[in-house]
This record gives C-alpha cells, structure tokens and sequence, in this order.
C-alpha cells in the first residue's frame, strides 16, 4: 500500500445546455482537514454538497475547490404589450382631429415606455437542477484526479521515507556496535580520568573517586536510547506499510525519534558516539520535514 500526500491540482472541466463550467482544487499540508468551496451565485444550492464531497475523498489538508461558470449568451426575448398598445390606440383615435396632429405611427407607439420589453433568456429551476446535478458529477472527476495525484506523491515521498528509515537503523546499529561502548573502552577512559583527578588532587578519596566514576559510567550508558530508537524504527516500518491516512503518527514518531537521539547525544562521552549521534539528528529532521506532507 502507499501514502498519500496532502498536496496536489486538478482541473475538470464540463457542460450542460447553455452552461459551461470548470472545477479547479487545489490542496495543501495542514494540521486537520480545512475544506473551503467557492460557487457562482447560481450554484449557491450544491456549495454544501461540494463540501461534503471533498472532505468524503480526503482525509488531512487544506483544500479550495472553486467552481467557475459561465452562461452561453441566449437570443433575447421580445414581448410586446398587446393590451397597453391597444388601449393607446383607442384613446388616440378618441383625439380630435387638427391641422397640428398627424396620425401616430407605429414605430412611434413601440418606443413608448412599457409597449416592448426585453426580456433576457433565462433557465427555469428544472434547468438549473440538472446543471447543478451535471456540476456535482465535474467535482467528481476532479476529485478523483486530485486523488490520484496525492496518491503519486505520496507513492514517492514513501520510497524516500523508507530509504531515511533504512539510514537511521544503519546508524542506530553503528551505535550499537561502536568500539567507545565496549566495557574495555569505558574502564580505559574512567581509569584516565582517575587517574588524572588523583594526580591532580592527591587528598582525593580513591574509594569516592570510584563511586563517582561508576555513576558516571551508569549516566553515560545509552542503551535505554537505542533499544527506544529499535522500537521506533519498527514502527515507523509498520506505519509506512499503512493504507491509512498515518501522516500525524509519522510526525509524532519523529518527534520521539529526536528526542532519543538529542539524548544519546548528551550522554554520550565518546566522539564517535556523538558523531553517530549527530548524524541520526540530522536524518530524523529531514525525515519529519518529508512526513510534514503525508495525509
């Protein structure tokens, strides 16, 4: 199975009657699901559909999906008012007539306010739901590629997440195999270091000098640290095999995953400890970069 990122584009495009419209969605990383639609005016009625459609296919991210549309332009309709012009005419024919009147035409008559009206084309409601339903089938579409391109994404950032996994064992292995943590190593570098506090203070208690050294000894032992950073790496092996959306786990894992090498790090007193140390920090950080992106 593979994971799905939270970013990706889309675009569907479609029609129905004297409609034209387009559907693009975009997505971005985010801490929850945030899903924003924006509709024409006339496709006010499918907003909360569009809605729930998104959040049914996604699971993590911000995404805005917005619908643009645009109405083929209609041949206007034009109604004449037969009943207004009719009652001019009677009440123009009632005139007397004079030198200083002449018999109203008809061109005259049909400019008269309320004679013609224009009137624009329009959809009636059984029209706009089929439209709206044809919409809603668009989103789908765009939808499904949104999906699909996640899915990609998501397919890679695996392949690059597994590869980090497989560096960080290799590492916590050079840890557990490092040659300063071998009792030898440790019984060298305390004998050292008591020696060289007695050289330096000889009224030192030897007996003292040893105790402190054990418990030096004991607060330097990592191996509470690596078996924890084992552990993590086989669940972060189990959580990348996931089908399900594991992208908040994957990012509290990595958070545990450096707070256990910051440690080892600390208690570490010897150089080629640290190193490994530093080089897990890093590892760990730019994995939880990559995991920042995973549904």
């Amino acid at each position: 199975m593979t994971l799905k990122s939270m970013t990706g584009f889309s675009r569907a495009a479609g029609a129905s009657g004297a409609w034209r419209f387009v559907w693009e969605i975009k997505a971005v990383n985010a801490k929850g699901l945030d899903v924003r639609v924006r509709v024409p005016q006339a496709f006010d009625a499918i907003e909360q559909q569009a809605r729930a459609a998104v959040a049914d296919k996604l699971a993590r991210g911000t995404c805005y999906a917005t619908l643009s549309a645009q109405r083929d332009a209609a041949q206007p309709e034009i109604r004449i008012n037969r009943a207004a012009l009719g009652a001019l005419q009677t009440a123009l024919a009632e005139l007397p007539a004079t030198s200083n009147l002449r018999p109203a035409s008809l061109d005259g008559l049909l400019g008269l306010r309320g004679i013609v009206d224009v009137v624009e084309a329009g959809d009636d409601e059984e029209t706009m739901k089929r439209v709206q339903a044809e919409a809603l089938a668009s989103l789908q579409t765009a939808l499904t590629a949104l999906v699909d391109m996640r899915a990609r994404e998501g397919a890679a950032l695996q392949e690059v997440l597994t590869r980090r996994v497989d560096t960080i064992a290799d590492l916590v292995q050079a840890a557990e195999t490092c040659p300063g943590r071998t009792p030898q190593a440790v019984r060298e570098r305390l004998s050292r270091s008591i020696a060289e506090l007695s050289e330096a203070a000889p009224a030192l208690d030897p007996a003292r000098l040893h105790q402190e050294a054990i418990l030096l000894a004991a607060k330097a032992d990592v191996r509470e640290e690596l078996d924890r950073l084992n552990a993590h790496v086989a669940a972060a092996r189990t959580l990348l095999r996931s089908d399900q959306p594991v992208g908040r786990k994957l990012d509290f894992l990595a958070q545990e995953f450096a707070r256990e090498a910051n440690t080892l790090c600390a208690k570490s007193n010897d150089s080629t400890l640290t190193t490994i140390g530093m080089d897990l920090r890093v590892e760990i950080e730019q994995m939880r970069e990559q995991v920042q992106n995973i549904e």
